[in-house]
């Protein structure tokens, strides 16, 4: 599957659950060729979501939140992923 199709899926995950004010995904796989996850064909992502939702969560509860949005995901398309979610402001 190619980097576009899972960026795709991560978009879609995400825009569902939270209706972002801001989303960005960068895909950096290409960074990671050689590295053990890149080999089991999962790929590096950073994320940068801002969203209503994030209101009056730590960065922690942020970070479960976007794992539980992006689900099966999480076990298969995507190896390393890098989170920045906050709250508009």
């Amino acid at each position: 599957m190619s980097g576009t199709d899972r960026e795709r899926r991560l978009r879609a995950r995400l825009t569902a659950a939270f209706a972002p004010r801001e989303l960005t995904i960068v895909d950096e796989s290409h960074l990671h060729v050689g590295h053990a996850g890149a080999a089991g064909d999962g790929g590096h992502f950073r994320i940068h979501i801002v969203a209503d939702a994030f209101a009056g969560l730590t960065p922690v509860a942020r970070h479960r939140r976007v794992y539980e949005a992006l689900g099966d995901l999480m076990s298969g398309e995507v190896h390393a992923l890098s989170i920045d979610a906050r709250p508009p402001g």
